[in-house]
C-alpha cells in the first residue's frame, strides 16, 4: 500500500513539475462603460477600465487580453467619438485582439473604417469581407498567432453577422464554414492552444437563432479548438464544456473580467486543460490604475453631467415580483411611445434600455447610458393574429424580449418551460384575431433587426415613421417634467406575468 501511495505521489509531483499555466483575460460588450458605476444593490463602485488595468497589473503577467466585441457604442463618450475613445482606451490597456460585434456598425458604413484604422490591437474576423472585392477589409485578419509564457496560441475571430445598421460595403459568411476553412492553415503553424473569439452566445435567448453555431463548435471541432470566448447576449458563463472545449462569456458593461488559466505540458507543449474564473471589478477590492483613470477622465464628454430631471424611486430593469417578466423602466418607455404615436399598442424591446434609471437626480449621461441609440418611432396596422405572434416571439423562460403599453399578457409554463395558455388583453378587452390594431415600436425593431425578427414579415410599405423624435428625446422630455418637489414616479409592473 505504501508503494502505491508513493508511486501516485511521484506521478502527481512529476505532472506538477511539467505543467505550465498561462492566463487569458477576457471581456465583452463593454459598450463604452469606461468608468466605475454605483451598484444599485449595495451602492459600491464597480467596473471600468481603471479597475481592469489594476487587475491586469496585479495578476500573472505575460497574459493574453482578448475582447469579444461591441466596444464601440453605448455611452456618451463612445457616441460622440463614434467609437474612437473606446479604441484609445483599449490601446492603452494593450489589448491583444478583439472580434467585430454588431454595434461596431452603429455609425453605419463610414464609421467602421476609422475604428479599424485606429486599433493597435488585432481585429480578428474570418467571416468578414468587403462586399465588392470579397477580400477582408484593411486591418482585419482571420486569426493571429501569439506566444505568451513560451506557449503558442492561435486566436481565430468570428464576427457577428447581423450588424445594427444595414451595410452595403461589407458582407459576412457563415461562421462554421469559415472556421472549417481556416483551421488547416492555423494547424500548419502548430499552436499549442487554439482559441475562437466570437461575438455570439451559446445561451442566447434574445436574438433568435443567431448564436446556434456557437455550441456546435464544441461538437464539431473538439480536439482542434480548446477555448471559445463569446459575448453578445450579455450572459455570464464560466467553466461550461462541450466535449473538451471550454466556453466562457464575461457579461457586459465592464463589470467583470474572466480569467482563463490554460495549462500546458512544459515538456511537450501540448494542451492539458483550461478553467475560468469570473473576477468582479469591485473597486474596493481591485483598486484603480492611476494612469488609466487619468486617461479615462480626460475622455469624459463635457456638459452631460447636468441634471435634467428627478425621479421619486429608481426604475430598474428587473421586476420586484418574480411572477412579472416586465419592469417599470421599459413599461414607462412604452407609455411614452404610445402617447407620442397615438396607437393602440406600443412595443419596446427590453434590450433597448441598457441600464436602470437612478433615483433622484438624473443627468443627460444617465439617459444616454439608458438609451444610446437614435431609434425613431414607426407605426403600422396589424390584425390580432399578427399581434399575438409578435408577443409570443418575445416570450421565453423567465424573460420577455418586449414590454408593452396598451395591453396585458399572462400565461403559464409547461414542464419544458414553454409558454402555453396565453391570454392577451388590449385595453382591458380580449385580443381578437381578426380585429385590426394600430401598433408602434422603435425603428430598429420595426425593421426586423435582432429580437424584432418577426417584424420582417410585415411589408415595409405598411410601416410609417411617426414624427422626427427618437426614443431618447421622448425620455428627456418626460424627465424634464420631474422636479425635486414633484419627481417622476416609477411606471407600473405586471403587464407581462406568469399565472
Amino acid at each position: 500500500m505504501k508503494k502505491i501511495v508513493l508511486l501516485l505521489s511521484v506521478v502527481v509531483w512529476s505532472f506538477a513539475v511539467n505543467a505550465k499555466d498561462t492566463v487569458i483575460y477576457h471581456t465583452s460588450d463593454t459598450h463604452g462603460f469606461f468608468y466605475a458605476q454605483k451598484d444599485r444593490n449595495d451602492g459600491k463602485l464597480k467596473g471600468g477600465f481603471a479597475a481592469l488595468a489594476a487587475v491586469l497589473k496585479n495578476g500573472p503577467q505575460n497574459y493574453l487580453l482578448l475582447d469579444s466585441g461591441d466596444f464601440s457604442n453605448g455611452t456618451v463618450e463612445t457616441k460622440s467619438s463614434k467609437g474612437l475613445k473606446a479604441v484609445e482606451l483599449m490601446n492603452a490597456l494593450h489589448y491583444d485582439a478583439s472580434t467585430i460585434g454588431n454595434h461596431e456598425f452603429d455609425f453605419k458604413d463610414p464609421g467602421v473604417a476609422p475604428i479599424l484604422d485606429h486599433a493597435k490591437f488585432a481585429l480578428l474576423a474570418a467571416n468578414f469581407y468587403e462586399a465588392d472585392s470579397l477580400k477582408r477589409p484593411a486591418h482585419i485578419e482571420p486569426y493571429k498567432i501569439f506566444t505568451r509564457n513560451g506557449v503558442k496560441f492561435a486566436v481565430i475571430g468570428l464576427a457577428n453577422s447581423h450588424p445594427t445598421q444595414a451595410t452595403q460595403k461589407y458582407t459576412f459568411t457563415p461562421q462554421l464554414r469559415e472556421l472549417e476553412n481556416i483551421l488547416p492553415e492555423v494547424e500548419k503553424q502548430k499552436p499549442e492552444v487554439v482559441v475562437v473569439l466570437v461575438h455570439d452566445s451559446m445561451a442566447d435567448d434574445k436574438h433568435g437563432m443567431q448564436g446556434q453555431y456557437v455550441a456546435q463548435i464544441g461538437r464539431q471541432f473538439s480536439g482542434r479548438v480548446h477555448i471559445v470566448l463569446g459575448g453578445h447576449a450579455h450572459k455570464i458563463i464560466q467553466n461550461k464544456k462541450i466535449n473538451d472545449v471550454l466556453f466562457v462569456e464575461s457579461g457586459c458593461y465592464l463589470k467583470n473580467v474572466s480569467k482563463v488559466t490554460v495549462t500546458t505540458d512544459d515538456k511537450t507543449g501540448k494542451f492539458v486543460s483550461a478553467k475560468s474564473q469570473l473576477i468582479p471589478l469591485d473597486i474596493q477590492k481591485t483598486g484603480e490604475d492611476k494612469e488609466i483613470l487619468k486617461l479615462a477622465n480626460s475622455l469624459r464628454e463635457p456638459g452631460v453631467d447636468k441634471v435634467i430631471g428627478y425621479t421619486q424611486e429608481p426604475m430598474p430593469k428587473r421586476a420586484s415580483n418574480p411572477k412579472f417578466l416586465d419592469n417599470s423602466l421599459d413599461n414607462w418607455v412604452a407609455d411614452l411611445g404610445r402617447a407620442y404615436a397615438g396607437v393602440d399598442v406600443f412595443i419596446t424591446n427590453t434590450g433597448g434600455t441598457r441600464v436602470d434609471m437612478p433615483k433622484g437626480e438624473v443627468t443627460l449621461r444617465d439617459v444616454i447610458d439608458i438609451h444610446p441609440f437614435e431609434n425613431t418611432v414607426t407605426k403600422m396596422t396589424v390584425d390580432g393574429k399578427m399581434l399575438k405572434r409578435i408577443i409570443k416571439s418575445g416570450l421565453s423562460k423567465g424573460r420577455t424580449r418586449f414590454a408593452f403599453s396598451g395591453l396585458a399578457v399572462n400565461f403559464v409554463y409547461n414542464k419544458k418551460g414553454q409558454v402555453k395558455d396565453l391570454h392577451i388583453w388590449v385595453h382591458n378587452k380580449p385580443l381578437e384575431n381578426r380585429k385590426k390594431y394600430t401598433i408602434a415600436t422603435n425603428s430598429f425593431i420595426a425593421e426586423g433587426r435582432s429580437e424584432g425578427f418577426v417584424f420582417k414579415s410585415i411589408p415595409a410599405n405598411q410601416k410609417v415613421q411617426v414624427g422626427t423624435k427618437n426614443i431618447r428625446e421622448l425620455i428627456i422630455e418626460a424627465l424634464r417634467q420631474g422636479t425635486q418637489k414633484d419627481p417622476l414616479k416609477p411606471g407600473p409592473e405586471g403587464r407581462v406575468a406568469e399565472r
